[in-house]
């Protein structure tokens, strides 16, 4: 099975990529984790995203608050596909993490998921991996399923409380 990169600009950003980690964590994905920085480290984010193919990876997820530019970074220097999670700040709230994240050039695109969604992010990672992966696959389906009769259970208990 290939890996998941999970790449963080810096480690203010891990408690909103914690829940990545434990989705992957929980579908028995690969992963690693980093912390590069598209302005502070640029030459080790680039040579890890060139790299990334070659080692094992097969679905980088980067986040990012404020400016936002390592989702875009990584993209630049890879085949990839590459979703981000742009973090919220104090500035913003995370629009300006999201408008840097989804405003890619033609050519060089980014999947991004909204603001601190890490744990779509990592859903939407194992959809990718699933696509050659038939167990991954029934993995997900069998918590679609499950999320269906939640639903279904609550809405039963509503109706009981307020439908009398």
């Amino acid at each position: 099975m290939k890996k998941v990169a999970v790449i963080m600009g810096s480690d203010s950003d891990l408690p909103v990529v914690e829940k990545a980690i434990s989705v992957l964590k929980d579908y028995g994905v690969p992963h690693e984790v980093h912390v590069f920085s598209a302005h502070r480290t640029p030459e080790e984010a680039s040579a890890f995203a060139k790299s990334a193919r070659s080692n094992g990876f097969g679905v980088i997820i980067a986040a990012a608050g404020m400016a936002a530019h390592l989702a875009g970074a990584f993209a630049a220097n890879t085949t990839l596909p590459v979703i981000g999670i742009p973090c919220s700040s104090k500035v913003l709230e995370g629009m300006d993490a999201l408008l840097s994240t989804v405003m890619m050039p033609p050519g060089i695109p980014v999947a991004t998921v909204g603001i601190n969604t890490a744990k779509n992010a990592a859903l939407l990672a194992i959809e990718i991996l699933a696509v050659e992966d038939e167990g991954l696959a029934e993995k997900l389906l069998k918590d679609r399923e499950q999320n269906h009769a939640k639903i279904l259970e609550k809405d039963k208990a509503i109706e009981a409380q307020f439908n009398q």
